[in-house]
């Protein structure tokens, strides 16, 4: 089902093109101090988060349920139904639209955040796949597949209509990219600064790659003297790059260039309360992180938590 990458697209994307799509930044409540670690359900076994207000979305890989979760009274509520594939990397929307990766599934689905209806399934591609993560920009959601070297594009269209079931494209990335091995390679995605291209992680190499999305042609990040070893979710905070470095159990904090060429590491967080942390995304002026402790052997009664800290 998959087509050929729009010729239209050709060389010419620009910045309003890539801009992330921005949600209104939630305000703590006066006075009210949000808990700094919160509890998910027992077994959930989380990947993703997306924030929207005080709200933070999270998916399971077990089940592929989404647990919505209030960050200031830590309660949590299950939004739609399980579907027995995995949840992994979420994006939402101004319109309050949640973007699912669906990992071995090789799918993506787009859930109403209100009522957790399914607007829309995308089949992107059958094993080997696995769709890992999302970022939205205005015009666009991209997919990463960590089993295959490239990206999927699903446009959005006049109000941020979204396409038809086979209405994607792979995009095959080419240039300074190679695949290594069977593990996972592909993960995090997000934009540059400028909005001209897209930048990437490979955990198997901790390399940063940035990706012209109108020809998949990438381009080694250039981070003198520092790789991102299990390199995990990004995020993108002005030319500050957050890179989630899941089983070293930090954040490697980056400034940027405006066209995302090239950085300098400026400082590495740490938490005692990290537990192989995998995406991040920022909400009450702080980063929070699930905690997916892929270390620890998951059974129905493993506790997850969220934790959050301060940005830097």
């Amino acid at each position: 089902m998959n087509r050929p990458l729009r010729a239209a697209l050709g060389g010419a994307l620009t910045a309003a093109l890539l801009t992330s799509v921005a949600v209104a930044p939630a305000q703590a409540h006066p006075g009210v101090r949000p808990p700094t670690v919160l509890a998910l359900p027992d077994g959930f076994q989380p990947e993703g988060i997306a924030t929207a207000g005080r709200y933070a979305y999270f998916g399971s890989r077990a089940t592929g349920a989404i647990q919505r979760v209030d960050l200031i009274s830590g309660r949590g509520t299950t939004i739609g139904a399980p579907t027995g594939t995995p949840s992994l990397g979420l994006k939402v929307d101004a319109r309050g639209r949640l973007f699912v990766s669906g990992g071995t599934a090789g799918d993506a689905r787009v859930l109403d955040t209100r009522t957790g209806e399914v607007l829309a399934r995308y089949q992107f591609a059958t094993a080997p796949t696995f769709v890992n993560d999302v970022v939205l920009t205005r015009h666009a959601a991209y997919f990463t597949d960590s089993n295959r070297p490239v990206l999927y594009r699903l446009p959005l269209g006049r109000g941020g209509a979204l396409p038809p079931a086979d209405g994607f494209t792979t995009i095959a990335l080419t240039g300074a990219y190679e695949q290594v091995g069977t593990g996972v390679n592909l993960n995090g995605i997000t934009t540059t600064p400028d909005g001209k291209a897209l930048i990437v992680v490979q955990s198997t190499t901790g390399t940063l790659f940035r990706v012209d999305p109108a020809t998949g042609v990438s381009t080694v990040v250039d981070v003198p003297g520092h790789t991102f070893t299990n390199g995990d979710g990004l995020l993108l905070l002005g030319r500050t790059l957050y890179v989630v470095q899941n089983r070293l159990n930090q954040i490697a904090v980056v400034t940027l260039n405006h066209a995302g060429t090239a950085g300098t590491l400026t400082t590495t967080i740490t938490d005692p309360n990290f537990d192989v942390p995998t995406t991040v995304a920022k909400a009450l002026g702080r980063l929070y992180l699930p905690n997916a402790r892929f270390t620890t052997p998951p059974t129905p009664t493993t506790p997850y938590t969220v934790v959050a800290v301060r940005a830097r």
